[in-house]
């Protein structure tokens, strides 16, 4: 996001919006980068008693984000959505599938050609990360899921990047799990820049076979390491982690 807009915004315009909308993005945000237990409970009572609202605009924010599959409802109550291990799996192969077939149309027709300036564009921001030192954050996801879109979005089919899109939202928060550590972020950006020289270079083969390993190995690890987590997390709970 470009905080520079936010900051220059009214502050007054804040206040002003409709109240079930403020609470929406404000949750819809911290959902999204995992601040929350998948064990936390949201009810109506206790968001309404955080934002300091009634609770018909805080039940139709709820609402909306169970719709969005953010929340789900377990036990009268709402909690953060994680999915299994073995929907993780699922989504993962359909992310493969359609990262793959970006470039797989590029390389049946000759007459779909990347959209350079994008992808070149996103080259130099990759350089400028590579050249600053980026240190391990969860929410380094959302630097890796625009690269993902920005390569498939290039390839001209926005049905596509709109699937991607939606399975990205579903993973997030087991995905966020890839970037703790100093070797797997140095190896995203090394991987990115590589993606994208064999795409601008015209080597759609190599370029497709070279994201599938990517993503691969990225799955590889967020499993391993979201299974303990997991464990953890179940035995923290006093939870059967083999259930």
């Amino acid at each position: 996001m470009d905080t520079s807009l936010a900051t220059s915004q009214d502050p007054g315009s804040e206040r002003r919006r409709p109240a079930r909308i403020r609470v929406y993005e404000q949750l819809r945000a911290e959902l999204l980068t995992a601040a929350y237990s998948p064990f936390h409970r949201f009810t109506e009572e206790n968001v309404a008693e955080r934002f300091e609202l009634s609770r018909t605009p805080v039940r139709d924010a709820l609402a909306r984000l169970e719709a969005d599959g953010l929340l789900v409802k377990r036990d009268g109550a709402l909690f953060r959505y994680m999915p299994t291990l073995e929907e993780f799996t699922d989504l993962y192969e359909l992310r493969i599938l359609l990262e793959s077939q970006g470039i797989d149309r590029a390389i049946a027709d000759p007459t779909i050609t990347h959209e350079r300036a994008q992808l070149t564009a996103e080259q130099d921001l990759w350089i400028s990360r590579l050249e600053a030192g980026i240190t391990p954050d969860p929410g380094f996801v959302d630097a890796d899921e625009h690269f993902h879109l920005a390569l498939l979005g290039a390839a001209g089919n926005r049905e596509l990047v709109g699937a991607l899109e939606r399975v990205n939202r579903r993973i997030r928060p087991i995905r966020m799990h890839d970037y703790l550590t100093q070797d797997r972020v140095d190896a995203t950006i090394s991987e990115h820049l590589e993606i994208l020289e064999l795409v601008l270079t015209g080597r759609l083969r190599e370029a497709r076979d070279f994201l599938r390993t990517h993503v691969g190995q990225s799955q590889s690890i967020v499993e391993a390491r979201a299974a303990r987590a997991m464990q953890i997390s179940h035995m923290n709970h006093g939870l059967d982690p083999h259930r």
